[in-house]
């Protein structure tokens, strides 16, 4: 399966940087935009990754902006997206071990390259608890 991301202007470079490291691990991706640094809107790239989310065309995802809290408030929008707002790798970590977080969302103004990486790293390599977590993350829906 591919990863999918996305980020608007704020994001931009350090989705770049995401992408090289996802490259140089022979993961595969699919980048929903921005293409550049140019100014535009979170939510028109957010839903674009959320909707191929959804239609199991991608899985995980991350999302990046400036704070970080746009985009993610624009991916929860979506029934079955759980996104993660995280800016150290123990969150990114409890986000999928607690939380079967399926969309890792970074503030791209507020966290360094590195950290980056290895939540990155991080929230891949974990798996979803389960047991009592479970019950929470079906009450999640409303």
């Amino acid at each position: 399966m591919k990863i999918g991301i996305c980020a608007d202007h704020a994001g931009f470079e350090l989705k770049e940087y995401i992408k090289d490291y996802l490259e140089k691990n022979n993961i595969a991706y699919q980048d929903f935009g921005t293409r550049s640094t140019k100014s535009c809107d979170y939510a028109d790239f957010a839903h674009q990754l959320a909707s191929a989310l959804e239609r199991g065309e991608v899985y995980p995802g991350i999302a990046i902006c400036g704070s970080g809290n746009g985009i993610s408030m624009t991916l929860n929008k979506h029934q079955s997206v759980r996104a993660a707002l995280c800016w150290e790798s123990e969150i990114a970590r409890l986000a999928r071990a607690h939380n079967d977080a399926n969309i890792l969302v970074f503030p791209g103004r507020f966290i360094d390259k590195e950290e980056a990486k290895k939540s990155v790293k991080i929230f891949l390599d974990t798996a979803f608890e389960g047991g009592r977590h479970q019950k929470r993350i079906e009450n999640i829906p409303c």
